[in-house]
């Protein structure tokens, strides 16, 4: 007990240290000597396919950590890109994350959500498929209350529930993130790729979030992540913006390594995985 409160009292003088020179959450490492959980990839991963969690055609992938004891782990939905229109919980991205995060120690749900039948372009999101972008949020909400009511059968904390997606699914994380008007459905972090908050706006009891986005970006606009991370820390959340100064849209190939390293250390801070 002993080394394990020393560990902890130094893991804090050094966040305390680190935040009083301006480091950004994603940047602060997570401590520990050897193998960490939530930090290294520990475990291997069991997938439960075609989960359902509501009305046809919502179903999800469950990533678990195998041979996990735990019974109170902290969990992350994935939400797939595709413009609204198209793609599903199987896109190269989330495949990727969903297993990685799982062999950390979460809990991943790889989901899929209702599409429309035309292609959503950045301006003319809003004007002709606002309805589309609205059954997006309203499904990974039902996907956040599906779990916290099934916390006990996947071993997950109900109070450590974060939401990231890329691109449309980023948009969508951010929307979840954003609008916690019902305590069901809110989540404890959110995390975007090429994405950006489209519905809401920030106050108290949204949950923090991290940004990354290609600066510029031809088909969504890095002006919408500048302004949701701003617009969150004028309401006094914690909110991160990572740049990448290249041009392209969802660079995970070029950018993996810097997403999981920033989404690791932030998503331990923030759903306050040392305590």
């Amino acid at each position: 007990m002993f080394h394990y409160l020393k560990g902890l009292f130094v893991a804090l003088v050094a966040l305390v240290a680190m935040l009083a020179q301006g480091c950004a959450f994603n940047q602060i490492a997570i401590p520990g000597v050897g193998p960490t959980r939530y930090r290294d990839q520990l475990y291997s991963v069991t997938v439960t396919h075609g989960v359902v969690y509501g009305p046809s055609p919502l179903v999800a992938d469950v990533y678990s950590p195998t041979g996990d004891s735990s019974t109170h782990r902290p969990a992350i939905i994935w939400v797939h890109g595709g413009s609204f229109a198209g793609l599903d919980r199987n896109a190269e991205e989330i495949v990727d994350e969903a297993n990685v995060f799982a062999s950390k120690g979460y809990v991943s749900v790889a989901i899929d959500y209702r599409l429309g039948s035309k292609v959503c372009t950045w301006d003319t999101l809003m004007a002709e498929c606002r309805d589309e972008v609205v059954n997006a949020m309203q499904d990974a909400q039902t996907a956040v209350r599906w779990l916290r009511a099934n916390a006990a059968t996947y071993g997950v904390d109900p109070g450590r529930i974060a939401i990231a997606g890329t691109s449309a699914g980023g948009m969508t994380a951010m929307n979840v993130g954003f609008n916690s008007d019902d305590p069901s459905s809110t989540v404890q972090a959110a995390v975007s790729l090429s994405g950006g908050l489209l519905l809401g706006d920030a106050g108290p009891g949204d949950a923090p979030a991290l940004l990354f986005h290609n600066d510029p970006d031809g088909l969504v606009p890095y002006a919408w992540s500048l302004w949701t991370k701003n617009l969150a820390a004028g309401a006094g959340l914690t909110a991160e913006l990572v740049t990448f100064g290249e041009p392209g849209h969802v660079s995970w190939a070029a950018h993996r390594g810097d997403v999981i390293a920033d989404t690791t250390n932030f998503l331990f801070w923030m759903l306050k995985l040392g305590a």
